[in-house]
């Protein structure tokens, strides 16, 4: 199943939407204007009226106060405030930038402005303590780096304050393709994104400064081809990636998972992902390990097969009845383990998921994940410790080994990612985690919260996700759409920081089962995406 349809970013609810970086962001601006004869001023006043919108009907009372830099997206903050004047709000303008104070946006509206000029913290205070609302538009996708003193203080002043904040585009701040932030950055409680969310925006620590995202459509034409190289797994499109069963099936057509793992005294790791297996609906697990574990598993998971890891021909035909293969939850980094794992991986070919200590191994350089690449769909599901040891392993993509992305990948989400012979799929299991595709291409998720922070959470996705590749989802997808499915499950729990692995795999049954998509909160048409900001 092809993770990248045609890109259509007003109507995300059957596809994923995209996520530009800046670069890209401004291209696409560029694209807009050049070749679609889409005046500059035009998006500006979409933007401006749009986020005007949203901030009436999250915000209907109280004066406003808008932070305006020099470029675009002080422009927007200007129309907004506009638009909200002339519907009777109480509003003014703090350039916190060269910018004239008449501005041509303004139509000659006689809206306050003032302009900062060295302002203390004490005159900030003074001026933000009249507002309920405060429009960040000091900083956009363009910026690059920490801000400058005059602006960092704009940003300390608003964050200090007691208003509600609506950012434009992004908060001023953060970096927009990466996701760091490198200095002062606005905390804002919503972010409304002009076309498409960016990729900064939806990874952590930058996450954490956005709140409620919303994405509004603003005029811009359809993304071409290869303009975006992320997407955003809406709850709609990973629903539509779940397999479909004909009423005449049976347990071998619905998804056939191997386990392997589990070593002397670490069965619960393969437990809680042939656990996670089963309820992600597959017809047949078995659970390969240790003859010590095996009173363990057939206990803890009757519905499960053991299979005896110790009996090479027990393992070749295990592999020979299963059509994915999830290695690592509790495998253990002994010789056992690694004997365990070459005869997995140096047997009959299926799609493979490595997890935990697989990835260990391999980052100790005892698995060639090239070779294993070249002849089977990969898909790997490192932590953020796991992801580091995988990283440093920089060999050249010409020695016939792995490679991997550049570190400001990895502070995306996108880069856990290991690019072996252009093959295997990398999902990322962070608090804002990713499933990137061989050729770069990201989809990340909108499901995890830090509830998710749990041992255990690790090996029931593994479970997951081997299911949906046993039932025909190429890896990228089935990484996606197992972060959605162990993510929503969450949600559903909500037991915060008390959530357990058992909690999710209790609610999994209730996610598979939920009908339809999201409806919009707001109630605009034009919202495509609406993000709660504890994703």
């Amino acid at each position: 199943m092809d993770p990248r349809p045609p890109l259509r970013p007003w109507a995300p609810h059957r596809l994923p939407v995209p996520a530009l970086t800046g670069r890209e962001a401004g291209a696409w601006d560029r694209r807009a204007i050049d070749r679609s004869g889409v005046p500059e001023r035009v998006l500006m006043e979409n933007a401006g009226r749009a986020a005007a919108v949203i901030l009436d009907r999250s915000y209907p009372e109280g004066p406003v106060v808008g932070l305006v830099g020099a470029g675009n997206n002080g422009g927007d903050a200007l129309v907004a405030l506009r638009v909200l004047a002339a519907w009777g709000r109480e509003v003014r303008a703090v350039l916190v930038a060269d910018r004239p104070t008449d501005d041509p946006l303004l139509h000659g509206w006689p809206i306050p402005v003032v302009v900062e000029d060295g302002w203390t913290a004490e005159d900030w205070a003074g001026v933000l303590s009249e507002a309920s609302v405060v429009v960040d538009g000091v900083l956009g996708t363009g910026v690059r780096g920490a801000p400058r003193e005059r602006q960092a203080g704009a940003i300390r002043a608003v964050n200090a304050s007691a208003a509600s904040v609506l950012a434009m585009d992004v908060p001023s701040g953060i970096d927009p393709d990466g996701g760091s932030v490198p200095g002062d950055a606005v905390r804002a409680d919503v972010t409304v994104a002009f076309g498409a969310p960016k990729v900064g925006a939806l990874v952590h620590p930058a996450r954490a400064a956005v709140g409620r995202l919303v994405v509004v459509e603003i005029g811009f034409p359809p993304l071409e081809s290869g303009e975006a190289r992320a997407f955003v797994s809406t709850p709609p499109w990973a629903r539509d990636q779940l397999p479909r069963r004909s009423s005449d099936t049976h347990k071998n057509a619905v998804g056939r998972v191997l386990v392997v793992g589990g070593a002397s005294g670490m069965a619960g790791a393969a437990l809680l992902a042939a656990r996670g297996a089963l309820r992600a609906g597959a017809g047949i697990v078995r659970v390969c390990t240790v003859p010590e574990n095996r009173e363990i598993v057939q206990r803890g998971v009757p519905e499960a097969i053991y299979v005896d890891g110790t009996d090479a021909a027990a393992v070749r035909d295990g592999l020979a009845a299963t059509d994915a293969v999830v290695v690592g939850p509790g495998l253990g980094q002994g010789d056992v383990a690694l004997r365990l794992l070459e005869r997995v991986l140096g047997g009959e070919p299926r799609p493979v998921l490595l997890d935990a200590d697989a990835l260990n191994l391999a980052a100790a350089g005892a698995v060639d994940l090239a070779a294993v690449g070249r002849t089977r769909p990969v898909l790997l599901t490192p932590h953020p410790g796991e992801m580091g040891r995988l990283s440093r392993r920089r060999r050249s993509a010409s020695d016939g080994r792995c490679r991997a992305l550049p570190r400001r990948r990895a502070a995306t989400g996108a880069a856990a990612v290991e690019r072996f012979d252009r093959r295997g799929p990398v999902q990322g299991r962070a608090l804002c985690p990713s499933s990137a595709s061989p050729d770069g291409e990201l989809l990340i998720d909108t499901q995890g919260s830090s509830d998710l922070a749990a041992a255990g959470m690790g090996d029931t996705l593994a479970g997951v996700c081997g299911t949906l590749m046993a039932q025909g989802l190429v890896s990228a997808t089935a990484g996606a759409v197992g972060l959605y499915l162990t993510g929503r499950a969450a949600r559903l729990a909500d037991k915060g920081a008390a959530l357990t692995p058992s909690d999710v795999l209790e609610r999994l049954p209730d996610v598979l089962s939920e009908p339809g998509g999201p409806t919009d909160a707001l109630g605009l048409p034009f919202v495509v995406l609406d993000i709660d900001p504890a994703a």
